[in-house]
């Protein structure tokens, strides 16, 4: 049996592998461990390198080979070991249901384990997942999270909705399903920059940054697997976002600095726990609430 004292903090990831670059599993699986979590990694689909880079082969699990990958986890031993789950990219839509089922045994022996959805599907460009897998994430993983990490795009996409501003944003956030939305690429009120938009029954806060061109492919797994690993040491949410955005920028801001065409975490491990850049936070008026929140 496991020593709960030793490993009791593990978290499950369940996203796409690429061989080079730090993109999926390849970005959270370092900023999980970097932070002090055991990952046990689970890949979805493996690829040369991210598609932004070019056309490559693709490897995704046979539907019945990935049943029973994850059936096993369902029975295995050390599910004690598990305080958070992070789901991401799927290889085909018939994932998110094996998923489901490992998500629910795990939430069934402990209710407290955080699930963390990141609803991988799009950006302004359209979905750039097949129009099945897009709807299983939205119908049968969103409404088991506590959390869930969408981009502007992806939101507006599950909500069937423009999203032309914040309160509309922070609206559609509301009836998403999790409690805890986490909103990249979020409308910025600072000019030239970008932000994050943090919305809860309660709460709405928006951390923004100024704009850098640079690598972005897996700022999205950095953001979900640096917010869930922050999630799960018990600080408060605004630390938790302020913290959160301010690794990522900073990481993708030194990798532009050097002209690297991918997220040097390596290089950068420091940044994932103390970062130094400033972030600007600001607390909005909650759509429901109509008082500051």
């Amino acid at each position: 049996m496991s020593n709960p004292a030793i490993s009791s903090n593990a978290v499950i990831v369940i996203s796409s592998h690429v061989v080079r670059g730090s993109v999926g599993n390849r970005a959270a699986v370092f900023a999980l461990e970097t932070l002090g979590h055991p990952v046990w990694a689970v890949p979805t689909v493996i690829l040369p390198w991210h598609p932004g880079h070019g056309p490559a082969k693709r490897i995704v699990p046979p539907v019945e080979q990935f049943d029973d990958l994850i059936a096993d986890l369902e029975r295995a031993p050390w599910l004690g070991e598990i305080s958070g789950i992070m789901t991401g990219y799927l290889g085909n839509a018939a994932q998110a249901s094996a998923v489901a089922r490992l998500v629910k045994t795990i939430k069934a022996k402990n209710k407290n384990v955080l699930y963390l959805c990141d609803p991988v599907i799009g950006d302004e460009k359209g979905l750039y997942v097949p129009e099945a897998t897009a709807t299983a994430i939205r119908d049968e993983l969103m409404p088991l999270a506590d959390i869930s990490t969408p981009n502007r795009f992806e939101l507006a996409w599950l909500a069937g909705a423009d999203l032309p501003d914040n309160k509309a944003v922070m609206q559609a956030a509301l009836h998403a399903g999790p409690a805890t939305m986490l909103v990249t690429s979020a409308h910025p009120m600072l000019a030239g920059g970008t932000g994050n938009l943090l919305v809860n029954h309660t709460l709405a806060l928006l951390a923004e940054h100024r704009l850098v061109t640079g690598p972005t492919n897996g700022l999205g797994d950095l953001t979900s697997a640096l917010f869930l690993a922050r999630m799960l040491s018990g600080i408060e949410l605004e630390q938790v976002l302020q913290r959160t955005t301010a690794s990522v920028f900073e990481i993708m801001a030194r990798s532009a600095k050097r002209g690297a065409d991918e997220l040097m975490l390596e290089a950068d491990a420091s940044s994932l726990s103390t970062p130094m850049a400033m972030v600007q936070m600001r607390h909005l008026t909650h759509p429901t609430k109509g008082i500051r929140a």
